[in-house]
């Protein structure tokens, strides 16, 4: 499941002619709030249609210096890390010159330090790292970068910035605060209306923000009170439980902010044979499901907030510009961003196909 990351991260610049060590713990203190154009100022060619794919241009496929990628993520058990990897995989076989060398997964934080420690021992050029925990991955991430080996940190946040040269993640502050003011907008002119929420797992950090986000984008709309919340656990069979209770408490209410579209499915399930027709349902993460749900207009789901799996697409990009010493197209900089935090849109009936590419099983 997708973590949030900690508050803003800076580094500070380095040098020309600094070691690569020094660069490692150096460069540029930018952060960009959108997904990447392109990795290097080469041309583009052409777009992969793959589903679940990052859609944008690849950069120029014509070998530059060759670089050998680790890639390190937990047990693909959710559509959402599955479409981690399947993205990541599909965006190394564009560059000619890019070798990924991918991990199998694991939920166990010993077995994942092991995996990557042998990309270390490996020298791997860079390593790409969405750690099962990011806080106790944390001296895995200082350790390849002391051995010279630049990371990318994706998605959960190590403890210490000094662990990865570069952060890409998605927005969880944000999910919540563009479905709740996509839920604000459809009931602002209703007096009384009534929301409730179908959260993640409350344990989380990434559910609170998502909460918080929603909360606040409610304060702008007086006439809506949320008069229920109930934490699931991003499964099919908890979406489905926690909804039929929610369900059960709630004989009417006008909007359902769910937090993902994986137990969102069972949510649904638990909606139709309530036989609940009476409000509309925002989902969250970008399941093709949902957007083909949305597509069809024919349930209560009417969005889904992204939380985009394409992260690990331009987490490749960046590995490559690391390893061949790049910045990227689009930004004056000479070297690549320290944070990259993408964008929750919110995909609807009227933009749906522009992100079903996207969309993950």
């Amino acid at each position: 499941m997708p973590k949030t990351p900690d508050s803003a991260r800076s580094d500070t610049a380095a040098r020309p002619g600094s070691t690569r060590r020094g660069l490692l713990f150096g460069g540029a203190a930018v952060s960009a709030t959108a997904l990447l154009a392109a990795c290097t100022s080469n041309e583009p060619t052409k777009k992969d249609k793959t589903p679940a794919t990052d859609n944008r241009p690849a950069a120029d496929s014509a070998p530059g210096k060759k670089v050998t990628i680790g890639f390190a993520g937990p047990q693909a058990d959710h559509g959402w890390l599955n479409a981690i990897n399947e993205n990541a995989r599909n965006r190394a076989k564009k560059y000619a010159d890019v070798t990924l060398d991918i991990t199998e997964g694991s939920n166990d934080t010993a077995a994942q330090i092991g995996q990557i420690q042998t990309l270390i021992n490996k020298k791997v050029d860079v390593l790409v790292i969405l750690p099962t925990d990011g806080k106790a991955l944390t001296q895995t991430g200082l350790a390849a970068m002391k051995a010279g080996i630049p990371v990318i940190n994706l998605d959960r946040a190590f403890a210490s910035p000094q662990a990865s040269r570069c952060y890409v993640g998605g927005d969880n502050y944000g999910m919540g605060l563009n479905a709740g003011r996509y839920i604000g907008e459809k009931l602002k002119g209703k007096a009384g209306a009534k929301v409730v929420e179908l959260a993640g797992i409350d344990s989380l950090e990434l559910t609170r923000l998502r909460t918080q986000g929603f909360d606040d984008a409610l304060k702008n709309y007086p006439n809506i009170t949320k008069v229920a919340r109930q934490a699931a656990e991003f499964t099919v069979e908890s979406g489905q439980a926690k909804m039929a209770q929610l369900l059960q408490a709630q004989p009417q209410f006008d909007a359902l902010w769910n937090h993902d579209d994986d137990q969102g499915v069972g949510a649904l399930r638990a909606i139709a044979q309530a036989g609940r027709k009476d409000f509309l349902m925002v989902g969250g993460a970008g399941a093709k499901s949902a957007m083909d749900a949305i597509k069809a207009d024919n349930s209560v789901l009417k969005a889904t907030v992204l939380y985009p799996p394409t992260m690990s697409a331009s987490a490749i990009d960046l590995a490559r510009a690391l390893g061949q010493g790049k910045g990227i197209g689009g930004i004056a900089e000479l070297e690549i961003p320290a944070s990259l935090t993408l964008y929750s849109a919110v995909v609807t009936r009227e933009n749906v196909d522009d992100y079903l590419p996207t969309g993950f099983n």
